[in-house]
């Protein structure tokens, strides 16, 4: 984003990363920060999440879209299951994500579709009573 600081992009990623993702999730990923990893944990909330998730090109909805089918095709299975929750807690339903998938089967390929559906299952199954 032109015009702002790393401080500014930190910040507004930190805030859109934990309004995606969940506190719980975030609180998670940054106890578990070390050395090695903080240059990482910096990089993602300030690009991943301050620059591109913030953009107000798409809304977080359509976001989530792109991102599960974009895991799907590229096989990225330990990603899914966190973006699964990630797309529920921005307002897609348990039947687009079938959709997504379902899609997703056309133009990835069947068994990458078929792992998405497991990991899926599993994720939604949490959810139920």
């Amino acid at each position: 984003m032109t015009g702002t600081t790393d401080a500014e992009r930190r910040a507004q990623g930190m805030a859109v990363r934990r309004e995606v993702l969940s506190d719980a999730h975030v609180d998670r990923a940054i106890a578990g920060t070390t050395e090695f990893t903080s240059d990482f944990q910096d990089f993602i909330t300030r690009v991943a999440w301050g620059d591109v998730w913030s953009r107000p090109g798409l809304d977080h909805r359509s976001r989530s879209i792109a991102v599960l089918s974009s895991l799907i095709a590229l096989g990225h299975d330990e990603e899914f299951a966190m973006h699964v929750r990630a797309a529920r807690r921005n307002g897609l339903t348990v039947a687009e994500i079938r959709e997504v998938i379902l899609q997703s089967a056309v133009y990835a390929g069947v068994p990458a579709a078929n792992t998405a559906f497991r990991i899926a299952a599993g994720v939604l199954a949490e959810e139920a009573p």
